[in-house]
């Protein structure tokens, strides 16, 4: 009986979703390098695979808390921006289909621009997406804080329904939703990781847009932190529009 070539066992190890596949019997007894060494790397992704799975699994205790307690339409809100020197404060609100867990959702900084772009487009086409934007004007007039809850609340009122309960990252929303302050919620629940993947790839695209209109601050690098390239920025062109004059040290240079 012929065997089967190390190409064609590599393959269909490829497609392997179950360690315990009954072909894995017969391929272990194949003494091939090539094949031991597919196998083992088979074994590996499975339980990347499986250790994912359960993370993400993890990452709906919160969802599925509210829900045994009758909720049916729950909202994860997240806000991006609220240290940078210049730029708006952006809000974002979820709310994700049953059964939507996308490999990779996570807390947004703790990902990659490519994942968080990837994830970005799944979520928008899949999810109940509402956004708040506070622009720098507004954030100097009542203060990050609450321009932060402002735009949180905006998100809210911008989603196609009305949630029953919200699960909020580290701050209390007003307007008298049922809802769950969670510290370092982008890590602890999907809904609140969705939104905060929305929240900051919207932001970081609002950033880049607004670096062509204003040249010289490095605001598609930096989102409007203040790195040295963005102080120098100031210091040689001035204050913009887009800066947030009770900020150091962009008051310092008003006075």
């Amino acid at each position: 009986m012929t065997k089967e070539t190390i190409a064609c066992i590599k393959e269909q190890l490829s497609k392997v979703t179950n360690a315990e596949d009954p072909r894995m019997l017969i391929w272990q007894e194949d003494e091939r390098k090539g094949v031991q060494t597919a196998i083992t790397a088979c074994k590996r992704r499975l339980e990347k695979e499986a250790k994912e799975k359960e993370r993400l699994h993890q990452m709906m205790v919160y969802e599925r808390a509210e829900q045994s307690k009758g909720a049916r339409i729950i909202a994860g809100i997240d806000e991006a921006g609220r240290g940078p020197l210049a730029g708006p404060v952006v809000a974002a609100a979820c709310i994700l289909p049953e059964g939507f867990l996308p490999v990779g959702l996570n807390d947004s900084k703790k990902m990659s621009e490519a994942a968080r772009d990837h994830l970005y487009k799944l979520i928008v086409e899949n999810c109940q997406v509402g956004v708040g934007i506070i622009h720098a004007d507004e954030i100097d007039q009542i203060n990050i804080y609450e321009a932060a809850k402002k735009a949180m609340h905006e998100a809210v009122l911008t989603l196609p329904n009305i949630p029953d309960h919200l699960l909020v990252d580290a701050m209390v929303i007003p307007g008298g939703f049922q809802q769950t302050s969670i510290i370092k919620g982008d890590a602890k629940s999907a809904s609140i990781a969705a939104a905060s993947i929305v929240a900051k790839v919207t932001r970081d695209r609002m950033m880049k847009e607004f670096a062509s209109r204003y040249p010289g601050y490095g605001f598609e690098k930096n989102m409007g932190y203040g790195t040295p390239e963005h102080l120098h920025g100031l210091k040689k062109y001035g204050i913009t529009p887009l800066h947030r004059k009770t900020f150091a040290p962009v008051k310092e240079m008003l006075r």
